[in-house]
């Protein structure tokens, strides 16, 4: 289990401010679907088990998936009013049953202020979020679509464990930053190209060399 003593800059601090970090830390659970983070200053989120979603909102309103948190992840943007000049409008779900630990914002900021470990481990964690964000708006602005989604279903193909995806095109919809109706047009094509087959509330791939194709087009 991912606990604050796994943290890299744990073994940094005083023992005062061991103690202070694991006396303020909470254990919360949350169940599939369920909100985590709605954009208040909450703090540090360590991932204990489970995977997390974190979205950000376009100005009409749609969703679209920045990065994935599991099992021993940090969410650092949780604790936005401890990081200088930093503000962001994204979101945080539990994609599936999820146990986190929450170190409050307060501590967080109080840990950084006091020891240059911890803001070496926030500069690090925030450059690698960056880069995910990056990755994803470029593959908005310069991959087709069709692309996009065969390396969703690839990707989800992961998390499931099997070709058998229990995914609805609202949820895809939601990951790529698209309307429901886009991705059942493009999921009706790959189904006639033979790559997928559909049914209701399953999508199972047929031909994963061929999405793997589509998927890795510029």
């Amino acid at each position: 289990m991912f606990l604050p003593e796994n943290l890299s800059f744990y073994g940094a601090l005083n023992g005062v401010q061991r103690e202070r970090l694991r006396s303020s830390a909470r254990k919360h659970f949350f169940e599939r679907g369920a909100r985590v983070y709605d954009g208040d200053c909450t703090g540090l989120l360590l991932v204990q088990e489970g995977r997390l979603r974190v979205f950000t909102l376009s100005e009409e309103g749609r969703e679209i998936t920045l990065y994935r948190l599991g099992t021993g992840d940090v969410c650092l943007f949780s604790a936005s009013c401890a990081l200088r000049g930093v503000s962001f409008a994204l979101f945080v779900t539990a994609e599936t049953d999820a146990r986190v630990c929450l170190i409050p914002a307060e501590t967080y900021k109080a840990l950084s202020e006091e020891c240059a470990a911890v803001g070496s481990f926030t500069a690090q964690l925030m450059a690698e979020r960056f880069s995910q964000v990056m990755w994803v708006l470029d593959e908005v602005l310069n991959k087709k679509f069709d692309a996009r989604l065969a390396a969703l279903l690839l990707e989800e193909r992961g998390y499931a464990g099997g070709d058998a995806l229990k995914l609805t095109h609202e949820q895809l919809a939601a990951h790529l930053g698209t309307v429901r109706e886009a991705v059942s047009r493009m999921l009706k094509y790959f189904e006639a190209e033979g790559l997928v087959s559909l049914s209701r509330g399953t999508i199972r791939l047929a031909d994963k060399e061929g999405l793997r194709a589509l998927a890795e087009k510029n």
